[in-house]
């Protein structure tokens, strides 16, 4: 069992940036893909990045690729997503969620959600 627990969320002006953290407890991290999505008010939650096991895979979904990046350090058991030219529309809840498959983009696919950290850019 994994239990994650996100960081770095805040408020940030549209152009600036903030870089979410998630720590996982347990031993066997590196045997989990890692992904992180978002639920914007009224709004289903949607896919933002995901990583492989090993970090050398990664996916972001279109609407933050350029600008949002994921990595991992399996030594550390942390998951972070460095977010860049924020923008209004990318103010939600994020979460960070663990799964079994090598990598994956569907929300089926993860076992493990940590509680979310909100996100707010103003513009």
């Amino acid at each position: 069992q994994v239990q994650l627990v996100e960081s770095g969320g805040g408020l940030v002006q549209a152009g600036g940036s903030l870089k979410l953290s998630c720590a996982a407890s347990g031993r066997t991290f590196s045997s989990y893909a890692m992904g992180w999505f978002r639920q914007a008010p009224g709004k289903e939650r949607e896919f933002v990045a995901a990583i492989s096991w090993s970090g050398d895979r990664t996916y972001c979904a279109d609407s933050v690729k350029g600008r949002f990046t994921i990595s991992r350090d399996n030594a550390k058991n942390t998951v972070d997503l460095q977010m860049n030219s924020l923008k209004p529309e990318d103010t939600a809840v994020y979460f960070c969620a663990a799964g079994w498959r090598y990598i994956a983009t569907q929300q089926d696919d993860y076992a493990y959600w940590g509680q979310g950290t909100q996100v707010t850019v103003s513009s």
